[in-house]
């Protein structure tokens, strides 16, 4: 077998994370460059010998002792003597959390990090990902099978054990972080592949969308940020990764249309804002969220429309989730519906003080235009065509104000991978009473509401940007045994 030599899996200590950081990514670019001269010889003059193989690096720690850290941080800390690992990709692209995860983990316990190869095989489709002039062909199109020479995804090695709690160590070897490498590397390819733009972009602020109307008011806020030398925004990213610095360039079109299309108003430390637009359906809400969970955002919102429950209610008011009833059904296997999902006080408070702002009301005054109580999701976009006698008992037994096919779906998933999250819809309908979502009064409505709903939740998260990251991180997210990661 032709492995990149490893120096027999030896690990070395570190007590600086930048230093930890670096050799990381020195381990990982080596395996990458090893494995992408590798592929491109073998495609141009046939299969090797024997295998071909290089590993994930690794980031190793070991504590003996019980002592008790500061008990506020939900994080940057391990409950337990013994050691824990996890394998890393693309640290370039995580260099921040990386440095800030290991720095916590080596001044909260005073023990150094251990960096070296780890024994998880580097799939070749993950290897060449980033480097344009190399493509993997698809099965049966090379002149040998690619599996027999490569390693290649491993779903055993590309799963949620670790997040959804089932996660039982073999080795003695506890995990460090919620994502092994190649579960990361899986989503960074499905995050490409369905919103047409670089991971990279992505920022720690994730807004979601069920229309593609808040694109354009979107793009036209972005445009008089980057114009706006103190906005601290830097760059506006749109499909295709098309970007402009600035509020007068133009944008090309996108020829085609990813399923999700998603845009990028960025700030030089990645605390900018992202917004998804993820379409109709709980379906889609979780492929979205189980991949842009990698990246691990500092909090996701919902902000789309709903349909009104209530008599009291008009289109155009604002429903502030504080609970959810999920009758999605997408997340049952791994995040069963008996789980109750908290509302987040540092979410709920910054969602509600950027509706006062926005629209001038404030206390009691406020309540005129927003209601706040239990979110409904269903996975059936016509349940209003359904015998009404189940669904509406349910509705009105769950005290539900409003109904969606997202929003559970995107609380609940925040809930499992320990992201932050929020919902602020507007209702658009009120199908129980008559009103339905018809041409005429969508258009109108649409005119009227979409900017400042969008800004609602632009400021949601410009007052989130400015806690500090233990705030909005909440215990309630971890569990009995938690990773040190955030």
């Amino acid at each position: 077998m032709r492995t990149l030599e490893q120096a027999g899996h030896g690990h070395t200590e570190f007590h600086a994370p930048q230093a930890a950081v670096a050799h990381l990514r020195e381990l990982y670019e080596d395996a990458v460059q090893f494995l992408s001269q590798q592929f491109q010889h073998a495609m141009e003059h046939g299969a090797p010998e024997g295998r071909v193989r290089a590993y994930y690096p690794e980031i190793r720690f070991t504590t003996s002792s019980y002592a008790q850290v500061d008990t506020r941080l939900s994080f940057g800390h391990v409950s337990d003597p013994g050691t824990y690992a996890t394998t890393v990709t693309r640290p370039d692209l995580f260099e921040n959390y990386l440095t800030q995860q290991i720095g916590l983990l080596i001044t909260n316990h005073g023990q150094p990090v251990e960096i070296g190869y780890s024994n998880t095989p580097m799939p070749v489709h993950f290897a060449v990902a980033n480097n344009p002039n190399i493509t993997v062909p698809q099965q049966g199109a090379a002149a040998f099978p690619l599996r027999d020479v490569f390693d290649v995804p491993d779903l055993s090695n590309t799963n949620d054990d670790i997040v959804n709690g089932t996660y039982e160590a073999t080795d003695g070897i506890g995990p460090l972080a919620p994502f092994t490498a190649q579960r990361i590397d899986y989503s960074l390819a499905r995050l490409a592949h369905y919103t047409a733009t670089d991971a990279d972009h992505f920022q720690n602020h994730v807004l979601f969308t069920n229309y593609q109307f808040y694109v354009s008011e979107f793009e036209a806020y972005a445009r008089t940020q980057l114009d706006d030398p103190d906005s601290g925004y830097i760059a506006f990213v749109s499909t295709g990764n098309a970007e402009i610095t600035a509020g007068d360039q133009e944008l090309p079109a996108s020829p085609k249309m990813p399923q999700m299309p998603t845009y990028h108003l960025k700030r030089a430390d990645g605390s900018g804002i992202t917004l998804v637009n993820i379409g109709v359906g709980p379906s889609n809400a979780k492929t979205a969220t189980d991949h842009i969970a990698v990246l691990r955002p500092h909090a996701w919102l919902m902000v789309g429309h709903c349909a009104g429950l209530r008599n009291s209610q008009a289109l155009g008011d604002f429903v502030l989730a504080h609970a959810y009833l999920r009758e999605d059904n997408v997340l049952d296997t791994d995040l069963p519906p008996w789980v109750p999902i908290p509302a987040l006080a540092e979410i709920q408070i910054a969602l509600e003080e950027a509706v006062a702002e926005t629209t001038q009301l404030k206390g009691y005054e406020l309540k005129r235009i927003m209601r706040t109580g239990t979110v409904a999701s269903y996975d059936d976009r016509n349940w209003e065509l359904r015998d009404q006698h189940g669904p509406v008992q349910r509705l009105s037994q769950s005290r539900a104000i409003a109904l969606d096919m997202e929003s559970a779906t995107i609380a609940a998933n925040g809930y499992r991978f320990r992201v932050p999250y929020g919902t602020l819809l507007c209702v658009s309908d009120k199908p129980l009473h008559g009103e339905l979502k018809l041409p005429g009064m969508a258009s109108n409505f649409y005119k009227e509401q979409v900017a400042r709903h969008l800004m609602i939740g632009i400021r949601a998260m410009e007052h989130l940007r400015t806690m500090p990251l233990e705030r909005i991180h909440s215990r309630k997210l971890r569990s009995f045994e938690e990773t040190a990661f955030l």
